[in-house]
């Protein structure tokens, strides 16, 4: 299956953020749902199983100045073999422009047994652009191995590089699940947050197997892993690590 979906979010002359442009196809379809604080809020709802081997799925994200757009999905998506050898690929390309806000908050991602899965993400950030993304990986169901799944992302802030991440897990993938990597923890993920307002603060140990480390630019990134989760997701809450208020 291939399909696409386009959100393009601006600002009216109230100041408040509209969405001018929101189409989906089948996987991908986009709800628009209310907010009282001015802002665009979209979940993604998954309209068929998936993603499958074979399917080519792409979302193209833009922020304009000024405006504020959350994305979410209402469930978790699980990435499953297809009949053949074929991968799956999911690629979320993102742009804000200077002023503008993008928080990029999805459910989990979980590499069923025996998928192929490939998850890039692109983020390109003008100066005084603002980002939360959050990005997190379900190694298998419940007492299930996981397949192999591989995510990237690449942000961008004013023209220069601000983060290239790349992990790959699964049986193709040699020590995956060693000292070295995953260290046996059943999730993973990260929470990179951009702001140029943010205070400049230094490594912070969050638990064991969680840190925040201020990047090379007017960032911060958590990663962490855990041993499911639930875990997880209290690692990487944005309220709970004070990576933004409570709205």
């Amino acid at each position: 299956m291939q399909a696409s979906a386009r959100v393009i979010a601006e600002v009216d002359d109230d100041g408040i953020t509209r969405l001018v442009r929101l189409r989906g196809e089948p996987p991908l379809l986009l709800r628009e749902t209310p907010t009282v604080d001015g802002s665009a809020e979209v979940h993604l709802v998954g309209g068929a199983a998936g993603p499958l081997g074979g399917d080519r799925l792409s979302l193209r994200i833009e922020v304009g100045p000024r405006a504020v757009l959350c994305l979410r999905t209402v469930a978790a998506s699980i990435a499953l073999p297809g009949r053949g050898r074929d991968s799956s690929l999911v690629s979320v390309t993102a742009s804000v422009a200077g002023g503008g806000e993008l928080r990029w908050l999805p459910e989990q991602l979980v590499a069923a047994a025996g998928c192929r899965h490939h998850a890039v993400n692109t983020v390109e950030l003008a100066p005084g652009a603002r980002l939360l993304w959050r990005d997190e990986l379900v190694c298998g169901r419940w007492r299930e191995e996981p397949g192999d799944a591989e995510i990237a992302t690449s942000v961008t802030y004013a023209d220069r590089a601000l983060l290239r991440q790349s992990l790959s897990v699964g049986p193709s993938t040699p020590g995956w699940s060693g000292p070295a990597v995953l260290a046996g923890a059943k999730a993973t993920g990260s929470l990179l947050r951009v702001d140029a307002a943010m205070p400049q603060q230094g490594p912070v140990v969050l638990g064991p197997t969680a840190v925040s480390m201020p990047l090379a630019g007017p960032a911060r990134l958590i990663t962490a892993t855990a041993p499911d989760a639930h875990t997880l997701r209290s690692l990487l809450d944005p309220c709970s690590t004070g990576m933004v208020s409570r709205r």
